[in-house]
């Protein structure tokens, strides 16, 4: 059977030192969509974990692209009083055994 020759290989991936630098021409430019979406909508109370069915009428927060949506204004006041860095006090490692505390 013979094979159709073109007079130039695409891709000789037989060698050694075979780098495939031909991008393809969807390769050309960044996807936005596959690393950042446009919007993020949570629709799951991050206090309770309840799933919210109806958005309309319940608080929500807008940061950057992200909007959360909350039960009640309460949850939303104590997701925003949250301290930011722990919002967990560490147990302290009295024994110092190499366990680690975090």
């Amino acid at each position: 059977m013979d094979t159709a020759d073109q007079g130039f290989t695409v891709h000789n991936s037989t060698v050694v030192n075979y780098v495939a630098t031909d991008p393809l021409e969807r390769d050309l430019t960044q996807s936005r969509r596959l690393h950042e979406p446009e919007q993020i909508l949570s629709s799951t109370d991050p206090i309770t974990g309840r799933e919210i069915d109806d958005l309309s009428g319940h608080p929500y927060l807008v940061d950057g692209n992200v909007t959360m949506y909350f039960e009640t204004e309460a949850t939303r006041q104590e997701f925003m009083d949250m301290p930011i860095d722990h919002p967990f006090h560490l147990v302290d490692n009295p024994t110092d055994e190499g366990y680690d505390e975090g």
